[in-house]
């Protein structure tokens, strides 16, 4: 006899009766995992607002908590923003002082912003731009830089707008640390399906010290940072569309349940998507602005492929991988590697229509040969004729920085080993003085110096933390098969594993802000566990808000406590040092 039993209907199998000791545990808020159709696998839901006790509590009448609820996906990201805005914009000026490596940077790009290219500046002129920025001419000698120009052309922009000054400097990168806030609260709702956990890995980034501090410095890696973020987003926006459109292109049986179907989903084409374009764009203005961003590029773009082979398998495809080869790859590539390599040559607009840049004229009038040797390393020599001059200029240009790069191994008082970086061994001091009693903002009351710092530290608690929730997303992704802890180990590891390739070279703490926003995203999947799976008892739920209230109000007081060495504020000895947890901070 044919069985009329509800699951009997949705072709699935009767499920069978959990083993005893499941049925034990139930009791402190264990739940067996439950099988998900076919198009909650494929665009799973966001999770459901709260139930009416927690508003009856609150005392918030139903009307206006339904109106919270459909504010909070927006309303949510922009509180936390504005926040993280209101910190990094405060008294962003001080200290009025070049600090750390701005010293390369902010005159580059007031130079970029001007005339096209960097210039040679004297190394005795920072005094005089803060003193009096109108008064310093732009060096017209070309200047040898390192590094792209699409980030020193976000910081001139920045400086057009408000003069050359430590504030007009770093502007934009306070603009583009605040918005990676706003973008990584959207991130995490959409990949989490939680506005909750969304808002809270962003306010984790809103509080890392690391983060802030480059926030607010005219340095290169937030903007890197920022543009690895958003072609991340990009791509999870891709990843939600692309599964959408298979999940609408499958048959639905006579129950109005969702089938698989091996044609559609091996041979369906997906069309046009704008969003893995968007993503092309952002990794090339990564790439344009420090070349590490290259080794994103090349993991996302794997990234977005698995994602294809992960979407046709779950629609029912026998050989997704084949699918995927015959539809998806070709597009992929189109999508993300020419459009970052044209992004990355645009970039060079002002060096390419200019005839004063760095080696801007080095081919001219030259054979035509390929560089015999890049980096070192000798190469067989082609006939480049055919290549315009200005191609091969730019190309003897980006070898001679490629061999600075990998041979720049002369020591730093502040060079760390990556492997530290996770236990935020060795931070990197932008700023110290040590103003004596009565001066400075130092009490006149004290006996010794006060101490005056700008130190680029990572909130401990929040690293340290992060450290057990790397440890558990990959538990999730080897475990689990879970893409959402696969992509977040993917954003740490392009991050963060290519510094392991030169551990012989000059390396610094600072450059791990690139996938501080992964950590993040790591700690909130980790609290979401902690919080319990949907449909957890009473006394499971409770116990897990109260354990991940305490870890995230702890992380919050810790990003207090080290505000002072964060923005360069002035104290006493003792109070500096009582900060200063490990001897290597010193």
């Amino acid at each position: 006899m044919t069985s009329t039993a509800p699951h009997a209907q949705h072709g699935r199998a009767p499920e069978e009766e959990p083993p005893s000791w499941q049925r034990r545990l139930r009791r402190f808020g264990y739940l067996p995992r439950r099988t998900a159709g076919l198009r909650e696998r494929l665009v799973p839901p966001y999770v459901r607002p709260p139930g009416p006790y927690l508003w009856s509590l609150l005392r918030i009448s139903p009307a206006l908590a339904d109106r919270l609820m459909r504010l909070a996906p927006w309303g949510g990201p922009l509180l936390v923003t504005l926040v993280a805005g209101l910190a990094r914009f405060w008294n962003l000026g001080r200290p009025h002082a070049v600090i750390f490596d701005e010293t390369y940077y902010a005159k580059d790009a007031w130079a970029l912003v001007n005339q096209g290219y960097e210039g040679s500046w004297p190394k005795d002129i920072d005094r005089r731009v803060l003193a009096d920025p109108g008064s310093v001419p732009i060096p017209t000698e070309p200047g040898y830089v390192v590094h792209p120009p699409a980030g020193k052309w976000l910081i001139g922009w920045g400086e057009q707008l408000f003069d050359f000054s430590p504030f007009g400097w770093r502007f934009t990168v306070a603009v583009l640390g605040t918005l990676s806030v706003l973008m990584l609260c959207r991130i995490g709702r959409r990949m989490f399906r939680s506005t909750f956990l969304g808002c809270l890995a962003g306010l984790l980034l809103a509080v890392d010290g690391l983060h802030f501090v480059m926030s607010r410095t005219a340095l290169l890696d937030t903007v890197l940072m920022f543009f690895v973020l958003a072609a991340f987003g990009c791509l999870v926006v891709d990843r939600d569309r692309s599964r959408r459109r298979l999940a609408d292109a499958l048959p639905v049986d006579g129950d109005g349940v969702l089938r698989p179907d091996a044609e559609i989903a091996e041979g369906l084409r997906l069309g046009l998507r704008p969003w893995r374009l968007a993503a092309g764009l952002c990794l090339g203005l990564a790439f344009a602005t420090k070349w590490s961003g290259l080794y994103t590029l090349v993991v996302f773009c794997l990234l977005t492929v698995f994602w294809d082979v992960a979407a046709r398998r779950t629609a029912g495809a026998h050989r997704p991988y084949l699918a995927v080869l015959k539809r998806d790859v070709l597009p992929a590539f189109v999508s993300t590697v020419p459009v970052a390599i044209g992004t990355y040559v645009v970039s060079w607009a002002g060096w390419l229509f200019t005839d004063k840049g760095y080696f801007r004229e080095w081919a001219k009038g030259r054979s035509g040969l390929s560089p015999d040797h890049v980096g070192g390393i000798s190469l067989p020599q082609f006939d480049m004729t055919w290549v315009p001059e200005w191609l091969r200029s730019l190309w003897h240009y980006e070898s001679e920085v490629y061999s600075f790069h990998i041979g720049l191994t002369s020591g730093h008082t502040y060079q760390s080993n990556p492997w530290s970086w996770i236990l935020v061994g060795r931070p990197v001091s932008y700023y110290y003085e040590s103003p004596r009693p009565g001066q400075g903002g130092c009490p006149a009351t004290e006996t010794e110096k006060c101490a005056s710092e700008v130190l680029a530290l990572g909130t401990p608690l929040l690293w340290w933390a992060a450290a057990f929730a790397l440890l558990y997303v990959l538990w999730r992704w080897f475990f689990r098969r879970d893409w959402r802890a696969g992509a977040i180990v993917a954003g740490v590891a392009a991050g963060w594993l290519p510094w392991f390739l030169y551990q012989e070279r000059t390396i610094f703490y600072f450059y791990a802000v690139v996938f501080v926003p992964f950590l993040c995203l790591a700690l909130a999947m980790l609290v979401g566990a902690i919080l319990g799976p949907p449909g957890s008892g009473e006394r499971r739920r409770t116990a897990g808000a109260i354990t991940a209230g305490v870890l995230v109000l702890l992380i919050i007081w810790n990003f207090i406590y080290f505000w002072p060495i964060y923005t360069g504020t002035t104290m006493p000895i003792e109070e500096w040092r009582h900060r200063m947890w490990l001897d290597s901070w010193i």
